[in-house]
């Protein structure tokens, strides 16, 4: 089954992209299973490489580097990343600069899109 998840929100402030990624890693987990995400808005910030957050609390950027790890496409909005000033060399290893050209193509390969 192969799931795409579209994050809207920004990474810290609410916990719509913690959990997202929570249900993305979940989902990764199970077999014959293939995982997109796509970063949309202020959730092109998740995607921002040396976050720092204090002990015990959650950090976006380990969890994106272990969903990459697990095989998950991660896709950044070109033009959101280009509105908020992100160049591509600063987002976490397995994360890249898309399109909404990719997103149309991934949204039709897809058997589930949840959008967060």
């Amino acid at each position: 089954m192969k799931y795409l998840l579209i994050i809207n929100d920004p990474p810290y402030g609410t916990e719509r992209a913690y959990n997202a990624l929570r249900l993305a890693r979940s989902l990764a987990k199970l077999e014959g299973t293939a995982i997109s995400i796509f970063l949309f808005g202020d959730a092109a910030a998740c995607a921002l490489a040396g976050q720092t957050t204090p002990a015990g609390y959650y950090n976006l950027q380990r969890m994106l580097e272990g969903l990459s790890a697990l095989g998950a496409a991660i896709g950044v909005c070109g033009t959101c990343m280009d509105a908020r000033g992100i160049a591509a060399n600063r987002l976490v290893e397995g994360a890249r600069r898309s399109s909404m050209d990719e997103l149309t193509a991934w949204t039709e390969q897809a058997d589930k899109v949840l959008i967060f």
